[in-house]
């Protein structure tokens, strides 16, 4: 039960930020939230209690033999697929995050690519990359530079 509840309650937690990346990225508070680690780490603690709770003999024979066939059983285990769902969730996140501040930083449009993101990590990354590119190439956006913003905490 406890499993089901923070597997829900974390889908419903990231939806607010992805919201405010992509509905209202100028947003003054926006920017605060975005700026701040915190978030993700509260997230990040959710996947660590998760994961510990998921450990098993079978479990660790899944992650010590990454064959698939092997993972794929693992992944029947409702604990276990929790633990890989949140790990997406963080991780999309925490890719979207510096996706919206590389936008911010650079001009570089990021709607589109935080869209891709939320529903497909690695094509919203592909998106921001090659948008990112283009508007490099064609001149345009505010700045080339590709780091990331010191966060703040608190």
């Amino acid at each position: 039960m406890a499993t089901e509840l923070l597997f829900n309650l974390s889908n419903l937690f990231v939806l607010p930020f992805w919201g405010l990346m992509i509905l209202l990225p100028r947003w003054q508070w926006t920017e605060k939230v975005m700026k701040s680690p915190i978030p993700i780490a509260i997230l990040a603690a959710v996947y660590l209690f998760l994961f510990i709770g998921s450990l098993s003999s079978e479990s660790a024979a899944a992650l010590a033999s990454p064959e698939l066939s092997v993972i794929a059983q693992a992944f029947a285990d409702e604990k276990i697929m929790a633990v890989g769902w949140v790990h997406y969730l963080v991780m999309d996140l925490f890719v979207g995050r510096w996706i919206y501040w590389q936008g911010r930083e650079t001009g570089v449009w990021t709607v589109h690519s935080l869209i891709l993101c939320l529903f497909a990590g690695p094509i919203g990354l592909l998106s921001h990359l090659l948008t990112a590119a283009i508007t490099k190439q064609l001149g345009k956006g505010n700045d080339s530079t590709m780091e990331t913003p010191q966060t703040e905490i608190g």
